[in-house]
Protein backbone atom coordinates (compact mmCIF):
# COMPACT_ATOMS: atom_id res chain seq x y z
CA UNK A 1 0.00 0.00 0.00
CA UNK A 2 1.42 3.35 -1.06
CA UNK A 3 -0.40 5.11 1.78
CA UNK A 4 2.30 3.98 4.23
CA UNK A 5 5.09 5.72 2.31
CA UNK A 6 2.90 8.75 1.58
CA UNK A 7 2.06 9.25 5.26
CA UNK A 8 5.75 8.87 6.15
CA UNK A 9 6.62 11.80 3.86
CA UNK A 10 3.89 13.80 5.57
CA UNK A 11 5.35 13.08 9.00
CA UNK A 12 8.83 14.11 7.82
CA UNK A 13 7.43 17.35 6.40
CA UNK A 14 5.59 18.21 9.61
CA UNK A 15 8.68 17.43 11.65
CA UNK A 16 10.56 20.01 9.57
CA UNK A 17 7.66 22.42 10.03
CA UNK A 18 7.83 21.91 13.78
CA UNK A 19 11.60 22.48 13.85
CA UNK A 20 11.26 25.74 11.90
CA UNK A 21 8.54 26.96 14.26
CA UNK A 22 10.60 25.98 17.31
CA UNK A 23 13.55 27.99 15.97
CA UNK A 24 11.31 31.04 15.49
CA UNK A 25 10.03 30.79 19.05
CA UNK A 26 13.57 30.30 20.40
CA UNK A 27 14.66 33.54 18.68
CA UNK A 28 11.65 35.62 19.64
CA UNK A 29 13.92 38.04 21.56
CA UNK A 30 16.92 37.92 19.19
CA UNK A 31 17.81 41.38 17.89
CA UNK A 32 17.22 41.70 14.15
CA UNK A 33 16.08 38.09 13.76
CA UNK A 34 13.84 37.36 10.77
CA UNK A 35 11.30 34.58 11.12
CA UNK A 36 11.39 31.62 8.76
CA UNK A 37 8.62 29.61 7.12
CA UNK A 38 8.77 26.05 5.80
CA UNK A 39 7.33 25.66 2.32
CA UNK A 40 6.30 22.34 0.78
CA UNK A 41 5.51 20.91 -2.64
CA UNK A 42 3.82 17.67 -3.63
CA UNK A 43 5.88 14.76 -4.96
CA UNK A 44 5.53 13.03 -8.33
CA UNK A 45 2.22 11.52 -9.35
CA UNK A 46 1.74 7.94 -10.51
CA UNK A 47 -0.63 7.69 -13.49
CA UNK A 48 -3.24 4.96 -13.23
CA UNK A 49 -4.99 6.25 -16.33
CA UNK A 50 -3.51 9.04 -18.41
CA UNK A 51 -5.35 12.20 -19.37
CA UNK A 52 -6.56 12.25 -22.97
CA UNK A 53 -6.57 8.46 -23.37
CA UNK A 54 -9.26 7.17 -25.73
CA UNK A 55 -12.39 5.75 -24.12
CA UNK A 56 -13.56 2.21 -24.72
CA UNK A 57 -14.69 1.48 -28.23
CA UNK A 58 -12.69 4.34 -29.73
CA UNK A 59 -15.01 7.01 -28.44
CA UNK A 60 -13.89 10.52 -27.46
CA UNK A 61 -10.95 10.98 -25.15
CA UNK A 62 -11.47 10.61 -21.41
CA UNK A 63 -12.21 13.96 -19.71
CA UNK A 64 -10.29 12.98 -16.58
CA UNK A 65 -7.33 10.81 -15.72
CA UNK A 66 -6.36 8.94 -12.57
CA UNK A 67 -3.21 10.25 -10.90
CA UNK A 68 -2.18 9.15 -7.41
CA UNK A 69 0.11 11.52 -5.48
CA UNK A 70 3.16 10.07 -3.75
CA UNK A 71 3.47 12.50 -0.87
CA UNK A 72 5.11 15.79 0.04
CA UNK A 73 8.61 17.20 0.35
CA UNK A 74 10.22 20.32 1.81
CA UNK A 75 10.83 22.80 -1.01
CA UNK A 76 12.39 25.67 0.94
CA UNK A 77 12.73 27.33 4.33
CA UNK A 78 12.15 30.97 3.54
CA UNK A 79 13.40 33.89 5.61
CA UNK A 80 10.72 36.58 5.84
CA UNK A 81 12.57 39.89 5.95
CA UNK A 82 9.76 42.13 7.14
CA UNK A 83 10.57 45.08 9.38
CA UNK A 84 10.67 44.38 13.11
CA UNK A 85 9.50 46.86 15.73
CA UNK A 86 12.04 49.28 17.25
CA UNK A 87 12.89 49.19 20.94
CA UNK A 88 14.50 52.19 22.62
CA UNK A 89 17.73 51.69 24.58
CA UNK A 90 20.22 53.97 26.35
CA UNK A 91 23.30 52.91 24.37
CA UNK A 92 24.66 55.52 21.95
CA UNK A 93 25.96 52.77 19.66
CA UNK A 94 22.69 50.87 19.44
CA UNK A 95 21.55 51.52 15.86
CA UNK A 96 18.31 50.29 14.31
CA UNK A 97 17.40 50.24 10.63
CA UNK A 98 13.92 51.36 9.71
CA UNK A 99 13.46 50.21 6.13
CA UNK A 100 15.53 48.21 3.67
CA UNK A 101 19.25 47.63 3.97
CA UNK A 102 21.94 45.75 5.86
CA UNK A 103 24.86 46.79 8.00
CA UNK A 104 28.15 45.57 6.53
CA UNK A 105 30.52 43.60 8.77
CA UNK A 106 34.10 42.42 8.19
CA UNK A 107 34.62 38.83 9.34
CA UNK A 108 37.77 37.36 10.85
CA UNK A 109 39.12 36.34 7.43
CA UNK A 110 38.24 39.65 5.77
CA UNK A 111 35.00 38.42 4.19
CA UNK A 112 32.05 40.81 4.22
CA UNK A 113 28.93 39.72 6.09
CA UNK A 114 25.59 41.45 6.54
CA UNK A 115 23.38 41.96 9.57
CA UNK A 116 20.34 43.83 10.87
CA UNK A 117 21.64 43.61 14.44
CA UNK A 118 22.89 47.10 15.25
CA UNK A 119 24.01 46.40 18.84
CA UNK A 120 27.47 47.87 18.31
CA UNK A 121 30.24 48.78 20.70
CA UNK A 122 33.86 49.95 20.79
CA UNK A 123 36.88 47.67 21.08
CA UNK A 124 40.14 48.48 22.86
CA UNK A 125 41.30 50.49 19.83
CA UNK A 126 38.12 52.57 19.69
CA UNK A 127 36.89 50.85 16.52
CA UNK A 128 33.13 50.32 16.16
CA UNK A 129 32.48 46.56 16.27
CA UNK A 130 29.71 44.01 16.76
CA UNK A 131 29.15 42.08 19.99
CA UNK A 132 31.41 39.34 18.57
CA UNK A 133 34.19 41.84 17.83
CA UNK A 134 33.73 42.04 14.04
CA UNK A 135 34.49 45.46 12.59
CA UNK A 136 31.68 47.50 11.11
CA UNK A 137 32.20 48.81 7.57
CA UNK A 138 33.20 51.44 6.65
CA UNK A 139 35.80 51.23 9.41
CA UNK A 140 35.95 54.17 11.79
CA UNK A 141 37.55 54.83 15.15
CA UNK A 142 36.09 56.82 18.04
CA UNK A 143 38.77 59.05 19.64
CA UNK A 144 39.72 58.16 23.20
CA UNK A 145 38.78 61.62 24.50
CA UNK A 146 35.30 61.57 22.94
CA UNK A 147 32.58 62.37 25.46
CA UNK A 148 29.56 61.97 23.18
CA UNK A 149 28.63 60.15 19.96
CA UNK A 150 25.87 61.25 17.62
CA UNK A 151 24.61 59.17 14.67
CA UNK A 152 22.03 60.87 12.49
CA UNK A 153 19.41 59.22 10.30
CA UNK A 154 21.64 59.35 7.23
CA UNK A 155 24.46 57.45 8.96
CA UNK A 156 26.87 60.31 9.65
CA UNK A 157 28.77 59.74 12.90
CA UNK A 158 29.85 62.73 14.94
CA UNK A 159 31.82 62.84 18.19
CA UNK A 160 32.19 65.61 20.74
CA UNK A 161 35.71 65.75 22.17
CA UNK A 162 36.52 66.67 25.74
CA UNK A 163 36.81 70.44 26.06
CA UNK A 164 35.17 71.15 22.71
CA UNK A 165 31.65 72.26 21.88
CA UNK A 166 31.32 71.59 18.16
CA UNK A 167 30.99 67.90 17.17
CA UNK A 168 33.41 66.48 14.61
CA UNK A 169 32.48 64.11 11.76
CA UNK A 170 34.48 60.87 11.96
CA UNK A 171 32.73 58.74 9.34
CA UNK A 172 29.74 57.83 7.22
CA UNK A 173 27.90 54.52 7.57
CA UNK A 174 26.73 52.91 4.35
CA UNK A 175 24.19 50.14 3.86
CA UNK A 176 23.97 47.22 1.44
CA UNK A 177 20.82 46.16 -0.39
CA UNK A 178 20.02 43.01 -2.37
CA UNK A 179 17.56 42.19 -5.12
CA UNK A 180 16.55 39.02 -3.25
CA UNK A 181 17.03 39.23 0.51
CA UNK A 182 15.58 35.72 0.89
CA UNK A 183 18.58 34.41 -1.08
CA UNK A 184 21.09 35.43 1.61
CA UNK A 185 22.73 32.53 3.45
CA UNK A 186 22.18 32.59 7.24
CA UNK A 187 25.38 31.90 9.16
CA UNK A 188 24.27 32.27 12.77
CA UNK A 189 25.39 35.08 15.05
CA UNK A 190 22.84 37.33 13.28
CA UNK A 191 25.08 37.31 10.17
CA UNK A 192 24.25 36.60 6.53
CA UNK A 193 26.41 35.98 3.46
CA UNK A 194 25.66 36.94 -0.12
CA UNK A 195 25.01 34.14 -2.62
CA UNK A 196 24.23 33.84 -6.30
CA UNK A 197 20.56 33.72 -5.34
CA UNK A 198 20.71 37.03 -3.46
CA UNK A 199 22.52 38.88 -6.22
CA UNK A 200 25.39 41.31 -5.75
CA UNK A 201 25.10 43.94 -3.02
CA UNK A 202 24.27 47.52 -3.92
CA UNK A 203 25.60 50.03 -1.40
CA UNK A 204 24.16 53.39 -0.55
CA UNK A 205 23.69 56.00 2.15
CA UNK A 206 20.87 55.58 4.68
CA UNK A 207 17.86 57.60 3.59
CA UNK A 208 18.64 57.31 -0.12
CA UNK A 209 15.89 55.80 -2.33
CA UNK A 210 15.68 52.08 -1.61
CA UNK A 211 17.47 52.34 1.76
CA UNK A 212 16.10 52.72 5.27
CA UNK A 213 17.09 55.28 7.88
CA UNK A 214 19.15 54.78 11.03
CA UNK A 215 17.76 55.45 14.49
CA UNK A 216 20.33 55.95 17.23
CA UNK A 217 19.54 54.50 20.65
CA UNK A 218 17.17 51.88 19.23
CA UNK A 219 17.40 48.21 18.30
CA UNK A 220 15.23 46.28 15.85
CA UNK A 221 13.28 43.51 17.54
CA UNK A 222 12.67 40.08 16.06
CA UNK A 223 9.71 40.04 13.66
CA UNK A 224 8.38 36.81 15.20
CA UNK A 225 4.70 36.97 16.19
CA UNK A 226 4.21 34.72 19.23
CA UNK A 227 0.49 34.16 18.54
CA UNK A 228 1.11 33.09 14.93
CA UNK A 229 3.91 30.75 15.95
CA UNK A 230 1.80 29.03 18.62
CA UNK A 231 -0.99 28.62 16.06
CA UNK A 232 1.51 27.16 13.59
CA UNK A 233 2.83 24.85 16.30
CA UNK A 234 -0.65 23.45 16.98
CA UNK A 235 -1.34 23.06 13.25
CA UNK A 236 1.92 21.15 12.69
CA UNK A 237 1.22 18.90 15.68
CA UNK A 238 -2.25 17.99 14.42
CA UNK A 239 -1.00 17.34 10.90
CA UNK A 240 1.71 15.07 12.30
CA UNK A 241 -0.86 13.17 14.37
CA UNK A 242 -3.14 12.73 11.34
CA UNK A 243 -0.29 11.28 9.26
CA UNK A 244 0.56 9.00 12.18
CA UNK A 245 -3.09 7.87 12.24
CA UNK A 246 -2.85 7.00 8.53
CA UNK A 247 0.14 4.75 9.27
CA UNK A 248 -1.76 3.05 12.09
CA UNK A 249 -4.74 2.49 9.78
CA UNK A 250 -2.54 1.02 7.05
CA UNK A 251 -0.87 -1.25 9.59
CA UNK A 252 -4.30 -2.45 10.73
CA UNK A 253 -5.28 -3.15 7.12
CA UNK A 254 -2.08 -5.13 6.61
CA UNK A 255 -3.00 -7.15 9.69
CA UNK A 256 -6.46 -7.88 8.28
CA UNK A 257 -4.99 -9.10 5.00
CA UNK A 258 -2.45 -11.28 6.82
CA UNK A 259 -5.12 -12.87 9.03
CA UNK A 260 -7.35 -13.64 6.03
CA UNK A 261 -4.50 -15.40 4.24
CA UNK A 262 -3.93 -17.86 7.07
Amino acid sequence: MRALAIAATGMNAQQTNLEVTANNIANINTTGYKRTRAEFTDLLYQAERALGAPARGGAANLPEGAYVGLGVRTAAIRHLHQQGSLAQTTNKLDLALNGRGWFQITGADGETFYTRDGAFNKNDQGQIVTLDGYEVQPAMTVPQDAVDIIVNETGEIYVTLDGQIEPQLIGQLTLASFVNDAGLEPLGGNLYRETESSGDPVTGVPGDPGFGRIHQGYLENSNVDAVKEITQLISAQRAYEMNSKVIQTVDSMYGTVANNMR
